[in-house]
């Protein structure tokens, strides 16, 4: 009996190391492919571009040390230097159902949970939505401060006024800023708003893939527009400068936004009905609304957006954008590392640059589409 049991004991350690150890790396592996793999031929004057720049990333949510170069998911710094990219808008996705998908999901599961308890996290992110969120957080000032000057987080307009400054003397700087993927992470509770912005995020896209507290989800069950509450949350984060992101959310979301909002607007990744029609991607009507209110259009690289697989899809709907509302409100919204193959990663952005040759942009336009657009919204937008 004596030997079974130290037979079943060994045998139980060593299936948890391996758990450990292996599941949360396959799982980045196997959610966040790529079709192609660099290098990629740059144009000549590529890596003279001053300013490249995404809306929506997911890399915190995987735990991978963002320091080091991985042969594996679509970001960390060493290949936002290869890709000349200055600033990566890191998005932290908090709770996803099960059976996840783009028609009707009810809130009464919880994916992260599962995902951080595999990543030896703290108890307190299996069970609080806020506690994980905030550690993602974290971990992007971490990445900073581990980065032996390489990547700043910015949180304001003059710390972004200074890195644009800072990067013309070393184009190899990068820098980060934080978005939430919904609100859920306030916990039905208007004051932890307060938390974080103090945390460093500045824009919240009111839902995710699930109906919350705050707002209906193009993905919920219900699918309604702003509570009572989610008005108070749209004021307060007006007050505080932190931007509405309207991906995700539900038609009826939409139009209170448009009724009860005056400020700025974005999308941070998303696609155009026109060219793709699903309830994910956006109406006429609703970019016209968003390109009076001096809003931006960060378009997705994946195929529910733009309905293909390739750079030359993604370009086709910039273009559409641009035409319809204008070419400085349109940028990049690429949803790399967000549990999709993706076509390429970070280090793929030169493939968007000829696709936008392509669809006849010059060069100041182009610069304007691969983040010229995204820092001047936030150099307008971001606090003080």
């Amino acid at each position: 009996m004596r030997k079974f049991l130290r037979v079943f004991s060994i045998s139980i350690v060593v299936i948890a190391v391996l758990f450990f150890a292996f599941v949360p790396q396959y799982l980045d592996r196997s959610k966040n492919k790529v079709t192609l793999k660099g290098p990629f031929a740059k144009q000549g004057w590529y890596d003279s571009i001053p300013f490249i720049a995404d809306l929506h990333c997911d890399a915190l949510l995987w735990n991978r040390d963002l320091t080091r170069l991985h042969n594996y998911g679509h970001v960390d710094l060493p290949r936002m230097q290869q890709a000349n990219m200055a600033l990566q808008v890191f998005t932290i996705v908090s709770k996803v159902p099960a059976g996840i998908n783009i028609e009707q999901n009810p809130s009464n599961s919880d994916q992260i949970g599962l995902l951080n308890f595999a990543q030896l996290q703290t108890p307190g992110n299996w069970f609080s939505i806020k506690t994980r969120a905030l550690r993602q957080c974290q971990d992007l000032e971490r990445l900073a401060k581990n980065s032996k000057g390489a990547f700043r987080v910015v949180t304001t307009q003059k710390e972004l006024k200074q890195f644009i400054a800072d990067r013309t003397k070393n184009p190899k700087l990068a820098a980060g800023m934080l978005g939430l993927e919904g609100a859920q992470p306030l916990e039905n509770d208007l004051s932890n708003l307060d938390v974080f912005y103090q945390a460093g995020v500045r824009y919240i896209g009111l839902a995710h893939f699930f109906d919350n507290e705050w707002a209906g989800s193009a993905h919920g069950m219900n699918k309604t527009g702003l509570t009572p509450k989610g008005i108070e949350l749209v004021k307060k984060m007006d007050s505080l400068h932190i931007t509405i992101d309207l991906a995700h959310s539900s038609q009826a979301t939409i139009s209170d936004v448009f009724k009860h909002h005056t400020g700025p607007l974005l999308v941070s990744h998303t696609g155009v009905r026109a060219l793709c029609d699903n309830q994910r991607n956006l109406s006429d009507a609703q970019l016209d609304e968003i390109g009076k209110r001096n809003g931006l259009v960060g378009v997705g690289l994946w195929e529910t957006a733009v309905c293909g697989k390739d750079a030359a899809a993604t370009a086709r709907t910039i273009k559409y954008v641009a035409d319809r509302i204008g070419i400085d409100k349109v940028a990049l919204g690429s949803d790399w590392d967000g549990a999709f193959e993706m076509h390429f990663d970070v280090t793929g952005a030169p493939l968007i640059v000829t696709e936008l040759g392509k669809q006849g942009f010059d060069r100041a336009a182009i610069e304007k589409i691969m983040g010229g657009n995204i820092r001047d919204f936030f150099l307008r937008n971001l606090p003080e």
